[in-house]
């Protein structure tokens, strides 16, 4: 039995594999960000095909970062009885879930009467969107509804929470230069950049405690040609964050503005393109506490084990192939060991779009 497959864990939370189902917005969530029964059904049958850990779609912690329409919430209290329904029937299939929190920024996809806001008042390069810069008081606001929304998913008995800090929403605004301009303790030097995410993190743990699971994603570059966050940058602050206590790291990269720069996400069809951000785990792995989850074109064992026997990622997170086959990992685990049958169309984050459901296009299958 691969290696891949062993009994684990991420902080406290025991895993019974190290595949994680990479958070993926799936478009179905209520009007208000409520829970809704296909949407259970969705992380039922992602639990039964024996995935380790469950990643959420991202999860809205106020109504201002709101990102996309069918998004998850977990701004209010009274939302936390819809978000236990799912992280229950997670747990009846055996698996764990932990919530992906996020807020939106400027990066925002839905019109609405109040303008979004962001670190400084720079103009959206993919949206067009032209936000407020956030005052000290807005970001204190915004560290709080973090805190509360991690607060909601530790009540609604999710395993634990992951802080979306990646792919060019809120907290990854300010950790980038090209979007964060400013000149108060905020700003500036990648110490103050950052200083966002670990008050951040610092809030939730008042929360939640020290023995509940926090993990966070963030980019190991932005793509964005230079101006935005380099791996410099980032490795300074996993370490940081490996450093002051956090569970594990997930490595993804880019933003929505990126367009070519960032490495290919489509025709993954050889061992050769898949894991597109493994030398940047290569390059951070060796700086960290923690266990890195690796993300970005994974499709096949053989490179996951490679990886893993290196020692570059402890944890390997899909997200497309997961769409496709829900019940992957259990088809590993029976001997077939035939790479994901994900040919990295991408046609099935139009169907979220279009359809208001996330399905495999190329396969008929619902996710």
């Amino acid at each position: 039995m691969s290696e891949l497959f062993q009994i684990t864990n991420i902080g406290k939370m025991e895993l019974r594999n190290r595949f994680v189902r990479a958070a993926t917005w799936e478009g179905m969530a209520g009007e208000n960000g409520e829970v809704i029964e296909p949407l259970i059904g969705i992380y039922r049958e992602l639990a039964k095909g024996g995935v380790g850990l469950i990643l959420t779609g991202y999860t809205y912690v106020s109504k201002r970062g709101k990102a996309n329409p069918g998004m998850l919430g977990a701004y209010d209290d009274s939302l936390i009885s819809g978000l236990k329904r799912l992280a229950d029937a997670v747990h009846k299939e055996s698996g764990k879930v932990a919530l992906q929190i996020a807020h939106g920024g400027s990066q925002i996809q839905i019109h609405t009467d109040t303008p979004s806001e962001a670190p400084s008042a720079i103009r959206e390069r993919a949206t067009g969107n032209m936000p407020v810069e956030m005052t000290i008081q807005d970001i204190q606001r915004v560290i709080g509804e973090f805190a509360q929304a991690a607060r909601r998913a530790k009540e609604a008995g999710f395993d634990g929470i992951q802080i979306h800090a990646a792919h060019g929403y809120l907290l990854s605004q300010f950790i980038s230069p090209y979007s964060n301009r400013r000149t108060d303790r905020y700003g500036g030097h990648i110490e103050n950049r950052a200083r966002i995410i670990f008050e951040t993190y610092d809030a939730i743990r008042k929360n939640v405690g020290n023995d509940y699971p926090v993990l966070i994603k963030i980019n190991a570059s932005d793509f964005d040609g230079g101006a935005g966050l380099t791996p410099e940058d980032s490795l300074w602050v996993c370490r940081k964050l490996s450093d002051i206590g956090i569970d594990a790291i997930e490595l993804s990269g880019g933003i929505l503005a990126s367009g070519e720069l960032i490495p290919s996400r489509l025709a993954i069809n050889s061992s050769d393109k898949e894991a597109y951000f493994k030398e940047y785990a290569r390059q951070f792995r060796p700086h960290l506490k923690c266990p890195l989850i690796l993300v970005g074109g994974l499709r096949s064992l053989e490179v996951m084990e490679a990886m893993y026997r290196e020692g570059s990622a402890q944890f390997f997170s899909l997200s497309r192939p997961f769409i496709s086959e829900p019940h992957l990992i259990k088809r590993w685990q029976s001997g077939d060991r035939e790479r994901a049958r994900c040919i990295s169309c991408n046609k099935c984050f139009m169907t979220a779009s279009r359809e208001g459901r996330l399905s495999c296009v190329s396969f008929k299958a619902p996710l």
